[in-house]
């Protein structure tokens, strides 16, 4: 499947663009909200299940719209845990490691952080998770999904499509990269990517993606270690990655990924 292989539909907040695998679509749903979030619908036999859940206002009343009508039987909930007016009777799915870091953790204080810098327009509420999810396969509205648990939260094959979902990729964007262990992991989960050969890279902040893409943010994640190592502060860190990489998006994320490397 080609990235760029889909109809476009424009919503009353963000485009949906619709990929056609025959048994399977999968609607990725750019939100357009301050933080460029991503929700993907994956659609068998007329019936949707949800990956992921927008967060603002704006774009939950978009979603919902487009949704309308149509039979949702469930949501995955990993990364992005608020939203909660966002298909409340729909049931929700996630590990047991994602609820506490939605609840307790990380995410906990994103939400926290997030809510005081948007205000009403972002939903701080938690989607309260029914169903706890195991490694491995898991089917829900026909469609089996892979689970697979990462640090956070959890990562999602989905066979049919040949996809696979993670929190972040973005292969012309900095990404948050918490010192040199912690990228040599990344490029070991795209490496892994490569061996195996998925059409499609799904993220939450990020257009669907391809195996080109992953190759080319593990030649970004090298060079953060080899430019760090050669850096005396973050200043100098940030100052040469913005050089080298002039047109990148997500300046805010280099920023931290600094403070990780030079603490």
């Amino acid at each position: 499947m080609n990235k760029h292989d889909y109809e476009t539909i424009r919503l009353s907040c963000g485009e949906m663009h619709v990929y056609d695998f025959g048994g399977v679509k999968l609607h990725a749903y750019q939100t357009g909200d301050p933080l460029a979030d991503e929700v993907f619908l994956l659609e068998k036999a007329g019936r949707f299940v949800v990956l992921e859940s927008p967060c603002f206002t704006d774009s939950i009343a978009a979603l919902s719209a487009y949704l309308e009508g149509k039979p949702v039987d469930g949501m995955l909930v990993a990364y992005h845990g608020a939203g909660a007016s966002f298909l409340p009777e729909v049931p929700k799915y996630a590990t047991a490691n994602a609820v506490d870091y939605t609840e307790n953790g990380g995410g906990k204080a994103l939400i926290s952080q997030f809510a005081a810098a948007f205000g009403g327009a972002f939903d701080s509420g938690v989607h309260a998770v029914g169903h706890i999810l195991e490694e491995g396969p898991a089917t829900i509205g026909g469609i089996e999904f892979v689970i697979h648990r990462t640090a956070e939260a959890f990562d999602v094959e989905i066979p049919e499509i040949n996809a696979v979902y993670t929190h972040m990729l973005g292969h012309d964007c900095h990404s948050i990269v918490a010192g040199a262990g912690h990228a040599d992991g990344m490029i070991a989960q795209l490496e892994g990517y490569l061996e195996k050969g998925y059409s499609l890279i799904l993220t939450s902040h990020y257009t669907p993606e391809d195996l080109k893409d992953a190759r080319t943010k593990i030649d970004y994640l090298e060079r953060l270690k080899e430019i760090a190592a050669s850096c005396a502060d973050g200043e100098a860190f940030k100052a040469e990655v913005k050089r080298l990489y002039p047109a990148y998006s997500g300046e805010n994320y280099l920023d931290m990924t600094a403070g990780f490397f030079f603490a």
